[in-house]
């Protein structure tokens, strides 16, 4: 029997989240009949490149998603809340990459590696988690499994391709203009990024957290579905291109050695280990940009209390982030015969 394809639109195509999409479509061979490229109107009318030819990008609307059956969002939060619903009553399954939708209790939030089963009985609309907490909870969920996490205490080191192309500019320009002695004046971040570390992302909240830490804390709950790991977090904005950093400090019910935690995180899918302190062979952002999985290494005891490891993880953010873990729920969600097709 011919293997079922799928039209698939891709909302945001033009920005760098969507070209990624396009990129990880073409590298999995996702079974597509039909790409839609759709943008706002000031991208309406250009091509973005797919399959050995250039695809004229539309002007997402209402209508756009009519006769199609899969749509994977990276226009933002504002232009998903306003037309992700649109899709989903015209039969076409959405997977969003904003923040609109991911902590609405009738939408799946979804990590495949961690909680496909999530994705059952879906209503339409799927949310694609923050970066930073996809890698972490892709390696917390064996970890779970095995000796159930009580406690994560998780600082974060972000690179600048997770605020967007600006700020990629920005950090390039300030870094030309330091070198060369010239005064650098901050437009995307609040203060100076080049050679610095903001401990800022996102508004700070009433509890003196960022939404940035909030959305860790709230996501991990919901995708792990256990509202009882107690999660705490500070993200910090570092000037790095690509790939997000992460030193994590996690409390288990049961004992786990290092040794033990190595062997079960190199046999779960998606992730690589690399932890060889005595060739200094550890995770870097550079060495996870541009790859699909999720890099662990530096685990070691606690030794402040009981049941404690300490980690370090890496991924690429824009990559498993963002655009193919959109893809991946994709896939799942057609293994799983959870796409209505018309």
């Amino acid at each position: 029997m011919a293997k079922m394809k799928y039209r698939v639109a891709v909302a945001g195509a033009t920005g760098a989240v969507g070209r990624e999409m396009l990129k990880v479509l073409e590298q999995r061979d996702f079974p597509l009949s039909e790409l839609v490229p759709l943008a706002s109107s000031r991208s309406a009318g250009t091509t973005v490149p797919f399959r050995g030819a250039e695809v004229l990008v539309r002007e997402m609307g209402e209508d756009s998603f009519e006769g199609l059956d899969l749509a994977l969002f990276s226009a933002g939060g504002e232009a998903s809340k306003r037309f992700a619903p649109f899709a989903a009553r015209s039969g076409c399954v959405v997977v969003d990459n904003s923040n609109a939708w991911r902590m609405d209790p009738g939408v799946p939030l979804v990590v495949p590696e961690v909680n496909p089963q999530d994705l059952d009985g879906h209503k339409g609309i799927i949310a694609n988690p923050n970066c930073s907490t996809i890698q972490m909870v892709v390696v917390l969920k064996p970890i779970h499994d095995r000796a159930r996490i009580r406690r994560v205490v998780v600082s974060t080191y972000q690179a600048v391709s997770g605020t967007g192309q600006k700020a990629i500019a920005e950090l390039e320009e300030q870094v030309r203009r330091l070198m060369n002695g010239m005064e650098v004046t901050p437009k995307v971040y609040p203060h100076q990024i080049a050679f610095n570390c903001l401990p800022q992302i996102d508004v700070f909240l009433d509890n003196a957290y960022t939404r940035e830490e909030m959305k860790m804390v709230n996501e991990t709950r919901k995708i792990m579905g256990d509202d009882s790991i107690r999660v705490t977090a500070t993200a910090v904005r570092v000037p790095v291109f690509y790939g997000h950093s992460e030193s994590v400090n996690i409390e288990t019910e049961k004992e786990l050695t290092p040794a033990e935690a190595r062997v079960l995180l190199a046999k779960s899918p998606g992730i690589t280990v690399v932890d060889y302190p005595d060739k200094k062979a550890y995770p870097l952002a550079i060495d996870a940009a541009g790859e699909d999985d999720v890099f662990v290494g530096r685990i070691r005891a606690d030794e402040t209390i009981v049941n404690g490891l300490n980690m370090w993880i890496v991924s690429d953010n824009i990559r498993k982030g963002a655009a193919l873990n959109t893809i991946q729920i994709a896939e799942t969600l057609i293994a799983r015969d959870l796409v209505r097709v018309p």
